[in-house]
């Protein structure tokens, strides 16, 4: 079983930023692949960054610049840094974890979150 809490989402105005933290805790791998995505309403979820043990990372186009993914494993947390926020940045943002290094590229081979709401305003 692998649990992940997600906290830090809020509401802030166009151009502010937030740190989303994750806490992970369970069965879950030491070497795991992490994740943020998000989900605006009426939309499907997207991935937006992701990061594996070795620090590598990649960001959706849309976020590249604005948002910084990282972990720290010895407290089993992951982060997410997001800067210059946008109104279109609006959605609540899961917390994902891989069963080992490997990134999943369907949904199904994720463990998740329950979710943090983030809203930009205008």
């Amino acid at each position: 079983q692998v649990q992940l809490v997600e906290s830090g989402g809020g509401s802030v105005q166009a151009g502010g930023s937030l740190r989303l933290s994750c806490q992970a805790s369970g069965h879950i791998a030491s070497n795991a692949c992490m994740a943020w995505f998000r989900q605006a309403p009426g939309q499907a979820r997207e991935g937006v960054t992701t990061i594996r043990d070795n620090g590598d990372t990649t960001y959706v186009d849309s976020v590249k610049g604005r948002f910084t993914i990282s972990r720290d494993n010895a407290k089993n947390t992951l982060y997410l840094q997001m800067n210059s926020l946008k109104p279109e940045d609006t959605a609540m943002y899961y917390c994902a974890a891989a069963a080992g290094s490997y990134c999943p590229s369907r949904e199904q081979g994720w463990y998740w979150g329950h979710g943090t709401q983030v809203t930009v305003s205008s």
